[in-house]
């Protein structure tokens, strides 16, 4: 399960970048190709951030579709596996979205005084 350590990372680059605010929410985008299951995902980012300031934000996850580009009629081509036929017979995709994975937003508590 790849998925605990890329939310490791995840928690260790939120961490980073809230500087010691509470974090409230985190947006990631993870795209339907990036062989990463978002559920699992999920699940560990409740472990990893026990303990920290993170421990209570709230994880939403964006999944991003599929989308090719076939290099034969240049016409774009869904998908949902890294592999494909465009309608033209063509197998010859370049794949342009979908296998992204992107901290989208860091939503900080902030406290006025």
């Amino acid at each position: 399960m790849h998925e605990l350590g890329i939310t490791q990372n995840i928690v260790a680059i939120a961490l980073e970048h809230s500087q010691g605010a509470k974090v409230r929410r985190i947006t990631l985008e993870i795209g339907k190709l990036a062989a990463i299951l978002p559920d699992a995902i999920q699940f560990c980012f409740d472990i990893c951030a026990q303990g920290t300031d993170l421990a209570d934000a709230q994880l939403e996850i964006l999944e991003i579709p599929g989308l090719a580009r076939c290099r034969h009629c240049g016409e774009d081509v869904p998908l949902d596996q890294p592999f494909g036929v465009c309608r033209c017979g063509s197998c010859d995709l370049e794949v342009i979205q979908g296998q992204e994975l992107n901290i989208k937003q860091l939503e900080l508590e902030t406290v006025c005084v």
